[in-house]
């Protein structure tokens, strides 16, 4: 028994997506998939262009229905539940591409992470991420597109914690900035994890997934081809030469 059917016998997953299979046409972009999330973990999902993983977060959050197989969250299953009903569950994504409202203020978009919070505990969500995002409290009233494209990462960040989640999923959290802004969003990564909240994360640069998560998922043309602790696959020689640029 390896390790992950040990911890499955133990505790129950926050997550879990068995026999996965997600079609576009008649192309299948997800192949009968596996994994798992246990609460207080941080999991990657690493992969080249196509693999699948963005269709993987968005058919978990509601955005895209699966073929065949299941996804259950705390035991209760999300298959067919709309979008803004997994947010009120406990389970919110940024998006890849950030997708704020462009027009709306700093503030506004906050707000529009937060529907499903009211009154007092709307006004700690917003403290929480002014201090995780200082940045945003000082451009709360700036228009969210004119931001440049790290803030507008944590924006997207702040908004999906707004709804306080119990599982955060980010989407490429790093795609098209510098190496510095890079660092940055994924020490804000760690700091949200440090305080409690289970993330799910797809990420290109996998050397820097692969530092931050407990464990990973390689995915390759819509299937699972390895599953290990994170410092496992960081050491595999075929995960080094294919994903972090290694001979």
């Amino acid at each position: 028994m390896n390790e992950a059917d040990e911890r499955g016998r133990m505790t129950q997953a926050l997550l879990e997506v068995d026999g996965l299979r997600v079609h576009y046409g008649g192309i299948e972009a997800v192949k009968g998939i596996h994994l798992r999330v246990d609460e207080g973990e941080l999991v990657t999902l690493i992969g080249g262009n196509g693999a699948g993983k963005t269709t993987t977060l968005k058919t978990i959050s509601g955005v895209k229905p699966p073929s065949t197989g299941t996804i259950a969250f705390r035991g209760v299953t999300l298959v067919g539940v709309p979008p803004h009903e997994v947010v009120r569950r406990g389970v919110c994504q940024a998006p890849e591409g950030r997708r704020i409202f462009a027009r709306m203020s700093v503030r506004e978009n906050l707000e529009m992470g937060a529907f499903a919070r009211t009154g007092g505990a709307a006004i700690e969500d917003f403290e929480r991420v002014y201090s995780l995002f200082p940045v945003l409290r000082d451009r709360k009233e700036q228009p969210g597109g004119t931001l440049s494209g790290g803030e507008q990462q944590m924006l997207a960040i702040g908004r999906a914690l707004m709804s306080r989640p119990q599982l955060l999923m980010l989407d490429e959290p790093s795609m098209g900035l510098s190496p510095i802004l890079t660092e940055r969003i994924f020490d804000l990564l760690k700091e949200i994890h440090e305080q409690g909240t289970t993330i799910l994360l797809v990420e290109q640069n996998a050397h820097m997934a692969l530092n931050l998560a407990d464990r990973g998922y390689v995915l390759e043309s819509g299937e699972i081809v390895l599953e290990d602790r994170a410092d496992a696959l960081l050491a595999n020689d075929d995960v080094r030469k294919a994903y972090l640029g290694e001979s």
